[in-house]
């Protein structure tokens, strides 16, 4: 746990937008970019979590509305359209950490590139060029991954929304008909995405634990 007057100094340079000021202030308080590297990738499988699980749920109330009468349409059109905002909210918050584990991915490496021409010890500076090599490496394997996550939530958030507006301007039985033809393709395409956030923890877990060894 950071103390308490780290997370104020975060919080205050993160209004300021100044990302170099930040990793500044944190490395006189010995927190470095590595650290906060790990801990921002971490914070970005936490948003995987809460969005898989904000995902299934929106599948579930997809689920309900389809098997409702036509006078429960105006409040199964209410929590559907709440459960698609949430997963439209949950999407965003993935896309803003994963941005953020790209902001300190790139400072750290650029950091370490510039600090490779301080070596005189040529053998030292090799076997940190290779570490770094393999180091960049890894992390865009998993970068890949996380985006290729990312961009699974796109096209389920489209058709949350196509059905959502659909209901909300057809509340009728027959809408409901239509809708079930929906149901199928969307629990597919919760399925694949579902699997691809796992496997992007998968990898993220597998460089976190890289990235921790490195000395």
């Amino acid at each position: 746990m950071k103390p308490f007057f780290i997370l104020i100094v975060s919080a205050i340079l993160s209004l300021t937008g100044c990302s170099s000021a930040y990793y500044n202030t944190m490395e006189k308080v010995g927190i470095h970019k590595r650290d906060i590297l790990v801990d921002r990738v971490e914070s970005a499988q936490e948003a995987q979590v809460d969005a898989q699980e904000q995902f299934k749920s929106a599948l579930d109330q997809f689920a309900s509305v389809v098997q409702l009468e036509e006078s429960d349409l105006k409040k199964a059109f209410e929590r559907l359209n709440d459960e698609y905002e949430e997963s439209e909210s949950s999407a965003t918050e993935v896309s803003n950490r994963i941005e953020k584990v790209e902001s300190v991915a790139d400072a750290l490496f650029d950091e370490w590139r510039e600090e490779l021409t301080l070596y005189r010890n040529q053998s030292l500076k090799a076997a940190s060029a290779r570490k770094l090599s393999e180091t960049e490496k890894r992390y865009r394997e998993m970068l890949k991954s996380m985006k290729r996550a990312e961009n699974s939530m796109q096209p389920v958030l489209a058709s949350l929304r196509d059905n959502v507006l659909f209901l909300k301007h057809n509340l009728n039985a027959q809408a409901i008909g239509a809708l079930k033809g929906e149901f199928t393709s969307l629990k597919a395409d919760i399925s694949r995405l579902i699997e691809r956030m796992n496997s992007s923890i998968v990898r993220s877990n597998q460089f976190v634990k890289e990235l921790k060894s490195v000395e």
